[in-house]
């Protein structure tokens, strides 16, 4: 059983964010081979700790890329690497996140246990760094619920999925034509071409929360960009006039400062 966790490391993320993120893989209680895409020029005593990380062993592949394309574009050429290679299950990480020892144990038994499942995810609990801030957000657990539930929200967080390569044969690789959706036009590919879902509802992974958080999902082409992505879920997986008018007031929320962000987000969230 072949399986490997894949994260993609840019010019925001930082030493001390990594060496946590790492060491959660490295003292899981099954253990997974570990891929990462250096995506442009990153801080070189980063770029240093990697390097040593890897002629160590723990890391199994590292590749690095002279310029920044984005997320999806990373993740694609890790999985792609990771299929010619034979692996069969595909973790998600980001740089700057803790996965619960347990993680990667409690979603591979889910796993065997539901062999028609192509993808599961898991509640990830959110801390801040720098600011007061803890939520631990969970998601609907079976796959016609999940269905329901993404006419408003996305059903599952990426950071806690874990692929079949089955997935992928189905679906198709990250869609690259959104900087900032990637995973909810991943999740509307999945539901339109037959991979079930599921998430277990343990919290497995979490999330780190920095001060610009709220500012950051802010503006408007960030926010027109979610609205235009949205529309296209609604459309392509034939949800009902409901769903437009959340749509229409996510965008709101989008468009608020990021104070009122703030409050709205620890509420409806």
């Amino acid at each position: 059983m072949k399986r490997c966790v894949i994260v993609s490391i840019y010019k925001n993320d930082k030493l001390d964010y990594v060496k946590e993120a790492l060491n959660s893989l490295y003292n899981q209680t099954l253990k997974a081979d570990i891929f990462i895409k250096i995506d442009g020029e990153i801080d070189k005593n980063l770029q240093k700790f990697l390097l040593s990380e890897k002629k160590q062993g723990n890391i199994k592949y590292l590749d690095k890329r002279e310029e920044n394309k984005g997320l999806a574009i990373s993740l694609n050429e890790l999985i792609q690497k990771g299929l010619k290679k034979g692996y069969e299950y595909f973790f998600r990480m980001d740089a700057d996140d803790i996965a619960l020892p347990n993680r990667f144990e409690k979603q591979l038994a889910y796993l065997s246990e539901h062999p028609d499942v192509d993808v599961v995810g898991g509640a990830i609990e959110e801390f801040g760094e720098g600011i007061d801030y803890h939520k631990i957000i969970r998601y609907p657990l079976e796959h016609e619920d999940m269905y329901a539930f993404f006419a408003k929200r996305v059903p599952l967080a990426h950071v806690s999925v874990v692929y079949r390569a089955s997935f992928f044969a189905k679906a198709g690789l990250y869609p690259t034509q959104s900087s900032t959706n990637e995973d909810t036009l991943m999740w509307m590919q999945g539901f339109a071409n037959g991979c079930r879902f599921a998430n277990v509802p343990d919290v497995v992974v979490l999330v780190r929360v920095s001060s610009d958080f709220f500012g950051r999902r802010g503006g408007f082409p960030k926010a027109w960009s979610d609205f235009k992505d949205r529309l296209q879920v609604i459309r392509i997986l034939g949800y009902n006039t409901t769903a437009y008018v959340y749509a229409m007031a996510v965008l709101g929320v989008n468009l608020a400062p990021p104070w009122l962000k703030k409050i709205l987000y620890l509420r409806l969230r």
